[in-house]
């Protein structure tokens, strides 16, 4: 199965509700970031054993470890949670961003340093996690 029919199969394997604001999202992101580079973490590690939710990631930037080694990951993940949905920006380098600068304006939603969670589209703005996206990956 190629990485798009990943990418489908996950979205369609959603609750009704839940898969079409996926939908959303991921038709949103292609269009802010056309032609970059995606990824498909089933979220299983090398034991097959499930260690996080699967993952949508969009983009691409070099993560560098305490250790000075790096590896190459997604800046833009998207990922379904038992409550709702999870949009990562990764690699900021100021953990209150999000918060300090969409909180306001975003709508009902739970923001940590990087991640945006909630529960469906109808309870944020778009517009708003749009700009979140572009500006912090960006960052």
């Amino acid at each position: 199965m190629d990485l798009k029919e990943q990418i489908e199969n996950y979205i369609n394997s959603q609750p009704q509700q839940k898969m079409n604001d996926m939908r959303v999202i991921h038709h949103a992101i292609l269009e802010l970031m056309p032609g970059c580079k995606l990824w498909f973490l089933d979220g299983k590690n090398s034991d097959d054993k499930v260690v996080s939710n699967p993952n949508i990631g969009y983009g691409q930037q070099s993560i560098e470890y305490a250790n000075g080694k790096t590896r190459e990951f997604y800046q833009i993940g998207l990922s379904a949670n038992t409550t709702g949905i999870s949009v990562y920006i990764l690699g900021l380098k100021e953990k209150k961003y999000l918060a300090e600068t969409y909180g306001k304006n975003l709508g009902k939603a739970s923001i940590s340093g990087y991640c945006i969670k909630f529960r469906s589209l109808k309870d944020i703005s778009l517009d708003v996690l749009k700009e979140a996206i572009v500006k912090g990956g960006s960052r």
